[in-house]
C-alpha cells in the first residue's frame, strides 16, 4: 500500500501502471496505490485533464486502460529505460534519415536536463566518452516519410509503386511487394520483390524518390534473408569480378572482424576458412587482405597474385633513410 502519498507522486504511479499494462480493473489500481475507488477516479479524472487519453470499461469492476490519444503526453520511464532511450538518441544521431539527426539531438537535450543527477552523469558521460567514427561518404540522406511509408506498406503485406533512380541517374517506375528494411552504416536498403520480374531485389532507399502504395494485399512467396542478401549485395553489386582466398584462421574467428558487407565466409576444415570478395580492383583487395593480420593464399584470382608480387617488391625494396 502507498499511503500517504501526495497527489503528483500518486498520479505519476498511476500513468506507470497504465503504461506497463495493456488493462486494469479499478481495484487492482485502487490496491497497488492504497487508495479509495473514488479516490482513483478523481486522479483518472485529472489524467485525462492533463491530455491523456483513458478508456473506461463499464461492469461490476471497472476497468481502465491507456489509449491511443491525439496529443504526445509525457512518459513515465524508470531509471533503465531512460538511459536504454538516451542510448537510442544517441545512435539515431547517425542515422541517415534526413532531419532525424537533429530532431534525436533535441530530444536528447530535452531528456538530459529532465533527468536526475545521478542518471544525468551517466547519460553524459555516455556522450563525452563515446566515438562515432565517420562512415566514409558521401552519403544521400533518406527521407523519413518515405521509410516511414515503405515500412507500414511492408508490415500490412501492400505493394507500393516506386519512382527509382540507378546508379546512371536513369529513373524508371517499379511495382514491388516491400519486404524488409535493412540499415548498414549511415545508408538503407529495401529488400523488395519486383513485381513485373517476379524476383527479389535490392533497393538503395536513398534512390526512391516517389513511394505510393496500390492498396493491394500480397503474400510474397519464399522470401529470402534480408540481411544477407544486402550484405551480398553491398559486397558484390558493383564488381564484375569476383577472387576467392583461403584465410588461415578457422571461421568463427574471421568473422568477429570481417563484416559480411566485405565478402561472405565458408569453413574450410577447422583451421581455414574461405572467403569471397569483389576482385574489380587489386590494389584495393591486396591491401584489404594484408590489413586483416593473418596468413592466406589466393584461391581464385591471377591479377590479385601478380599485385600482392609487386607490393611485396616494394616493400622489399624500402630502405632506412639515415639521419
Amino acid at each position: 500500500m502507498l499511503c500517504g502519498m501526495d497527489p503528483t507522486s500518486r498520479m505519476l504511479q498511476l500513468l506507470g501502471l497504465l503504461q506497463a499494462r495493456r488493462e486494469w480493473s479499478g481495484e487492482q489500481l485502487a490496491e497497488r496505490l492504497g487508495v479509495t475507488p473514488r479516490t482513483l477516479r478523481r486522479d483518472i479524472s485529472r489524467l485525462r485533464d492533463l491530455g491523456y487519453a483513458i478508456d473506461s470499461a463499464a461492469g461490476t469492476e471497472g476497468g481502465y486502460r491507456l489509449a491511443r490519444g491525439q496529443a504526445l503526453p509525457p512518459l513515465v520511464l524508470n531509471e533503465e529505460e531512460a538511459v536504454a532511450v538516451a542510448v537510442g538518441l544517441r545512435t539515431a544521431t547517425t542515422s541517415g534519415v534526413t532531419g532525424v539527426d537533429e530532431s534525436a539531438v533535441s530530444a536528447l537535450a530535452k531528456l538530459e536536463t529532465s533527468l536526475p543527477a545521478h542518471l544525468r552523469g551517466r547519460v553524459v558521460a555516455l556522450g563525452a566518452d563515446t566515438v562515432q567514427l565517420g562512415a566514409a561518404g558521401p552519403y544521400r540522406g533518406v527521407d523519413p516519410d518515405t521509410l516511414a511509408v515503405i515500412a507500414q506498406a511492408s508490415r500490412q503485406g501492400e505493394q507500393v509503386r516506386i519512382a527509382y533512380r540507378d546508379r546512371t541517374g536513369t529513373t524508371s517506375r517499379r511495382d514491388i511487394d516491400p519486404y524488409r528494411l535493412v540499415r548498414t552504416e549511415r545508408r538503407w536498403y529495401l529488400v523488395a520483390r519486383d513485381v513485373r520480374k517476379d524476383a527479389w531485389r535490392t533497393l538503395r532507399v536513398d534512390r526512391i524518390t516517389e513511394v505510393a502504395p496500390l492498396g493491394t494485399r500480397v503474400a510474397s512467396p519464399g522470401p529470402p534473408d534480408p540481411a544477407a542478401m544486402v550484405a551480398e549485395a553491398v559486397a558484390f553489386g558493383m564488381h564484375q569480378r569476383r577472387v576467392i582466398v583461403r584465410l588461415m584462421i578457422p571461421v568463427t574467428r574471421a568473422r568477429r572482424f570481417i563484416p559480411p558487407t566485405e565478402g561472405t565466409l565458408e569453413p574450410d576444415g577447422e583451421r581455414a576458412t574461405l572467403m569471397e570478395l569483389g576482385g574489380d580492383d587489386p590494389y584495393w583487395v591486396a591491401r584489404y587482405l594484408l590489413s586483416l593480420g593473418c596468413r592466406f593464399e589466393v584461391v581464385e584470382g591471377d591479377d590479385l597474385v601478380e599485385e600482392l608480387h609487386r607490393l611485396g617488391a616494394e616493400l622489399l625494396d624500402v630502405r632506412a633513410t639515415p639521419r
